[in-house]
């Protein structure tokens, strides 16, 4: 039998120090790929706190797998927050989108088409939101080399009351607004940020009546959006189809009639 030095004086048989240590090394793969699993199956963004107790491995062992996860590209961390990242993602993201909590399976292949005419149409970037807490997380962005710069870039989240299409969420879904202006003031992002809520329920209002919501520079300088809601089997709001562009640069009312077709027509295609 071959033996495998270990430490001073210590010796192991090395086929047994070989089992052991696939085993150690299988351990670890099977713990990351339950991790990687955990993050995928609602495709939001989990704190550590949240996979440790999803996955019920210890809070050191959690942290050093995202670590790890983190390192080759299959975990994205943005603040506390992790998601699965990278190529990962690119091939989790054609089963459809998760709409709080709620997977629309095949979303995006039935979507991104209405996306890639809105962005011909208009030639600015196009944007697919959904809620996520006090946020909009934009799950699909389609742009060209002019590309409208926002504090969104690089993160893909934005708050809700200063967006288009976070106005356009907050406008159609009755449980999302309650939420929000139950909970203390939203920040002021420019001059122009709306956060009374008196003056935000009213804008939630007209937004629900023209079909439109409207961002004039509230959440970047110089930056205006316009958003339509698309609604989903059930009849109830699940996304948000928006055009971001750089003030003076289109008119915003060609610009809704464009975004408010395709959210139309996104929503029928999310009925078939």
């Amino acid at each position: 039998m071959c033996f495998e030095r270990r430490g001073v004086g210590l010796f192991v048989p090395l086929d047994r120090a070989r089992r052991a240590e696939a085993a150690s090394a299988l351990g670890s793969l099977e713990r990351g790929m339950e991790i990687l699993l955990c993050l995928a199956a609602g495709m939001r963004p989990m704190n550590l706190t949240q996979v440790h107790r999803s996955t019920g491995f210890s809070k050191t062992t959690t942290h050093r797998l995202l670590g790890t996860l983190q390192r080759r590209g299959l975990v994205t961390r943005t603040g506390g927050d992790y998601t699965v990242g990278g190529r990962l993602a690119d091939l989790v993201a054609p089963r459809g989108w998760a709409v709080q909590g709620r997977r629309l399976p095949g979303s995006r292949r039935a979507v991104l088409p209405h996306l890639l005419q809105l962005y011909e149409v208009t030639r600015q970037t196009v944007n697919l939101a959904v809620p996520d807490g006090s946020e909009v997380a934009y799950v699909e962005r389609l742009y060209g080399h002019n590309r409208v710069k926002s504090p969104s870039d690089g993160v893909d989240r934005a708050p809700l009351h200063c967006t288009a299409t976070g106005k356009v969420l907050l406008a159609y879904d009755a449980g999302l607004r309650a939420a929000f202006l139950a909970a203390p003031a939203p920040r002021r992002m420019t001059g122009r940020t709306v956060t009374a809520p008196v003056a935000l329920e009213r804008e939630l209002a007209a937004v629900r009546g023209e079909g439109v919501g409207y961002a004039r520079e509230e959440f970047a300088e110089g930056v205006c959006c316009v958003a339509a809601p698309v609604f989903g089997p059930d009849g109830g709001v699940c996304m948000a189809v928006a055009v971001a562009a750089p003030v003076g640069a289109a008119a915003l009312p060609r610009l809704g009639a464009a975004v408010r077709r395709t959210a139309h027509q996104i929503t029928g295609a999310l009925l078939l």
